[in-house]
């Protein structure tokens, strides 16, 4: 589904919760990549069978075909209207996505009034530039989030997250890069990396779960 927005027509892949729903996840894509993304895919195949639909967001840029992401206000800008499409009273919305996509589910949930946040591969700062943290976008959400984080991510490693506040949980990823990709000769498959990421996003949104 297309849906028009001040900075081009944004597309949306909905992946229906089966059964009733009880909660809906929409996820934006990394400025290097799309929807495709293992982790993106992944979740979009595991979540609605425990009644969590999955919309994955292509921001506007990517449907017009251009291969550089644009300003971080404009890739809200892209954001803002497909949420609101998105929304259904008594369903609670959750707003996440990878990397680019993350950072703009946490400076835009407070104004959309989500019930929560799913971090992936969040770019705690440029590769090489720990000075550069954007650490106060992920702070600022203002509601539950939980980060998914690998351990070898060039954009930021969990050891170096800074002491997050009680409504934050932060979640390792092991061997995992910024794509969370693992090596082949580690210790953990590509698949156990992966079930990692959907096992603490079903603990995370599991109805009365205390989960932060």
């Amino acid at each position: 589904m297309l849906v028009p927005t001040p900075a081009g027509e944004a597309r949306i892949t909905l992946h229906p919760a089966a059964g009733e729903p009880r909660a809906l996840l929409a996820l934006g894509h990394g400025a290097g990549g799309g929807v495709e993304a293992r982790d993106l895919a992944a979740l979009a195949a595991a979540l609605p069978g425990h009644g969590v639909g999955v919309a994955l967001v292509e921001q506007p840029w990517r449907v017009a075909g251009r291969k550089v992401a644009p300003a971080p206000k404009t890739l809200d800008a892209g954001w803002l209207p497909v949420i609101a499409e998105l929304a259904r009273p008594g369903l609670p919305l959750y707003l996440g996505g990878r990397s680019a996509g993350a950072r703009v589910a946490c400076r835009t949930a407070g104004a959309l009034g989500a019930a929560g946040v799913l971090a992936l591969a969040f770019p705690l700062h440029p590769p090489g530039r720990p000075e550069k943290s954007r650490a106060d976008e992920l702070l600022s959400t203002g509601c539950r989030t939980l980060v998914l984080q690998g351990t070898r991510d060039s954009f930021g490693t969990p050891a170096e997250y800074p002491e997050l506040p009680d409504t934050h949980r932060l979640v390792e990823v092991p061997y995992g890069d910024h794509g969370f990709a693992v090596p082949k000769r580690a210790p953990v498959s590509q698949q156990e990396a992966l079930d990692v990421i959907t096992a603490a996003v079903l603990d995370w949104l599991r109805p009365g779960s205390d989960q932060r």
